[in-house]
């Protein structure tokens, strides 16, 4: 009888039913009520959905069998809705008098960030408040945007990108004025009456901006002075506890600051001027980040002259390294305002180090060098302050999403205060990332976090093997972890499997490990996301028919040189990604400007190579279908190179969409284009692989697709 039904309803002798998903679900409703006391539903289930691959699964009750549907199709309670509406931006984290101050980025607000406060045993409370954005553009990547003390708070609005200062509950006071400059890394001199921090002056039409290091005076009528120029970047000034003594960071073109940078040390004059800076160490194959004086007065940083960021100390003109090890105490630095250590008042220091893309919480004792790990129940952890008492930071795992967590020094109880999503999944609905090492090129290895399908409501057709998304990372220099991610669960829940790729370039691996992607972008990354997926195909862990890749920024560029270069991968997803490195180039923003010198070769010296390695053009051999994404006010990546590739692949009659996000900027902010892009997505998959996802999404236009 069940045979009769499904040849009468969506089979090609009836190919007029005008509700053939409709017909399938009455069948469907109609033998789960028949067989809803028996485990014959689950049989049936699957072999309905073995006849009809492309039919959208139905919620039913079972008893005692999980629902059998086609993998991608399951049904799962985290929508995109509530991805974009309740998945918080936590940023940067101060401790100031036992007051947490943080960054919270909002997406049912526009993606405003909110600077919230919570002091001891207080529910947090937001300081700024509408229309106040808490956020600087210089380096465009921004971060360092606010300073504290006590109950007194400095910064940077992003729609003018003045600097303010607000007291208390009183309205926010300007305290700059001047139209087209940018501060970030604020840092008060309360000797001095004064605010420090890095300018980036666009006032010079046609011309680099000019960063320096400068001075607010907060005394009216607020003077601004220069106190150092002349290197092409500046970051991290910080004042040791007397304010006579001055450390700062600078480096130039063509390097990042993960490649080379210089450490600089001054006193500071009565006036506020200083002597002639002391480079304290660092040069063009030293990168240097984070510097911080101690309670004794000596400089600390951290360094990867050895391979690694470890802590160093420099103390009566000397430099010691103060606990060598192969982990990492640093990320790079695309932000300003980063943390991974401080000082308690006793000279303690507590830091965040991370070894093979897990992060641990330890104590290190300078006089002893003793070194005891803190077990905590996060791996990922950042922006870590130290408070009289206790550590705040932001931390999360593989089933908690981040959050600001507080962190008892006396018993070790870690407190959360905020999460940035607060949801209340099952266990067993969360895919648990297994950390993976697999061969690469030139008889390497490479790294990556593999997440397999999870939802215990449903089961796929016997010897079906599901689709693999493969993640890559932005940056390039930069890396996955392994916390809560819920754009990742919102595709597991459904059914797919997804690898999270830490390809040669990545941090969080050392130095050596880093440089990989020297002169080979587009390459070594290409290599590392097709061996992972290579990887699992043969693990038994997905389909070869089908592979996805998806990713942001470079994870865009990524994705369109796999799809263009090699013939892997079914589909893509770019969000906002780099289609012609020339164009990127001569385009993008100063602080990456000469990035790809490092990355590809000098431009236009290696226009050749530029454009051997730019999928703009080499667009006939583009052999997956794509959707790009990008959002129309990017400064870094314009929106003109995602629109040329869209019209190239029209032209050549390859599946395409396009969907543009006006106002969204390099990365997605707002709740309705975080919903609308994971929806899309969602959409496109289903189209390309052929399965109907459970969710009611609206269509999306794709090009020369059938």
């Amino acid at each position: 009888m069940i045979i009769v039904h499904l040849r009468m309803f969506g089979s090609p002798a009836f190919p007029d039913v005008s509700d053939v998903h409709g017909a399938h679900r009455c069948i469907v409703n109609h033998y789960t009520r028949a067989f809803e006391a028996t485990d014959s539903i689950s049989l049936f289930l699957g072999a309905y959905a073995r006849y009809r691959p492309m039919s959208k699964p139905t919620t039913v009750s079972w008893r005692s069998a999980p629902m059998i549907a086609p993998y991608g199709a399951w049904s799962s309670p985290l929508a995109a809705s509530v991805v974009a509406r309740k998945s918080l931006r936590l940023g940067q984290v101060l401790v100031s008098q036992s007051h947490i101050y943080w960054e919270e980025g909002r997406p049912d607000e526009e993606g405003r960030i909110a600077l919230v406060c919570a002091a001891p045993d207080a529910t947090p409370m937001d300081v700024t408040q509408k229309p106040f954005n808490v956020r600087t553009r210089v380096h465009e990547y921004g971060g360092g945007a606010f300073a504290a003390d006590g109950n007194t708070v400095y910064f940077c609005n992003f729609s003018d990108q003045n600097v303010y200062i607000q007291c208390g509950a009183d309205a926010p006071r300007k305290l700059t004025s001047r139209e087209g400059l940018r501060y970030a890394d604020l840092t008060l001199d309360r000797a001095r009456h004064r605010l420090v921090c890095v300018c980036e002056d666009h006032t010079r039409q046609g011309r680099e901006p000019q960063t320096s290091l400068v001075d607010i005076s907060l005394a009216a009528p607020h003077i601004q002075t220069t106190l150092h120029a002349g290197h092409d970047f500046y970051a991290g000034p910080v004042f040791d506890s007397t304010g006579q003594t001055l450390a700062w960071l600078t480096w130039d073109h063509p390097r990042m600051p993960w490649d080379g940078t210089q450490l600089w040390q001054a006193t500071v004059n009565a006036d506020g001027t200083f002597t002639p800076p002391v480079l304290v160490a660092g040069g063009p194959d030293e990168s240097i980040t984070q510097p911080r004086f101690s309670v004794d007065g000596s400089l600390w940083f951290i360094s990867d002259r050895n391979g690694w960021w470890n802590l160093y100390r420099h103390r009566r003109g000397k430099l010691e390294a103060m606990h060598a090890m192969s982990a990492e105490f640093a990320r790079p630095q695309w932000m300003f305002g980063m943390s991974s250590y401080g000082f308690a008042p006793s000279g303690e220091v507590f830091c965040a180090f991370e070894r093979a893309g897990v992060s641990h919480l330890a104590r290190l004792d300078p006089k002893t060098r003793a070194f005891r790990e803190i077990r905590t129940p996060y791996n990922d952890i950042s922006q870590l302050r130290v408070g009289d008492g206790f550590l705040a930071f932001c931390a999360g795992a593989p089933k908690h999403p981040s959050a600001i967590v507080r962190l008892n020094l006396r018993t070790y109880a870690c407190s959360v205060i905020r999460r940035s999503l607060d949801l209340d999944l099952p266990v067993d609905l969360i895919s648990v990332p297994q950390a993976i090492e697999f061969a690469t090129e030139g008889g390497l290895t490479a790294h990556a976090f593999y997440y397999p399908p999870s939802n215990p409501a449903y089961e796929a057709p016997a010897q079906a093997l599901p689709p693999l998304l493969v993640f890559g990372h932005g940056g390039p220099t930069s890396a996955s972890v392994s916390t809560f991610n819920a754009t990742i669960q919102f595709f597991t829940t459904r059914g797919f499997a997804v690898v999270d790729v830490n390809y040669g370039g990545s941090s969080g691996y050392g130095r050596a490990y880093r440089r990989r992607l020297h002169k080979a972008w587009g390459i070594v990354d290409v290599d590392d996301v097709i061996n992972a997926a290579r990887h699992l195909v043969n693990m038994g862990k997905a389909s070869a028919d089908l592979l996805a890749i998806r990713g942001g920024s470079a994870g865009g560029y990524t994705t369109l040189c796999a799809l263009t270069f090699r013939s892997v991968f079914k589909a893509g997803a770019s969000y906002f990604g780099v289609s012609d490195l020339a164009s990127l180039a001569r385009e993008t923003h100063k602080f990456e400007s000469q990035y790809l010198t490092g990355l590809v070769g000098a431009y236009p010296e290696c226009a050749a190579l530029y454009a051997q390695r730019s999928p703009i053009h080499h667009i006939d051999r583009l052999s997956g279908a794509l959707i790009l994404l990008q959002g129309l006010a990017d400064p870094i990546v314009p929106a003109n190179q995602s629109q040329r590739i869209f019209g190239a692949l029209k032209t050549r009659g390859v599946p395409v969409a396009y969907m543009t996000f006006p106002g969204e900027a390099h990365g997605f902010r707002d709740e309705t284009s975080i919903r609308q892009a994971l929806e899309a997505e969602l959409y496109f998959y289903g189209r390309i692989f052929r399965f109907v996802p459970a969710d009611t999404l609206e269509p999306i236009a794709i090009e020369n697709l059938p």
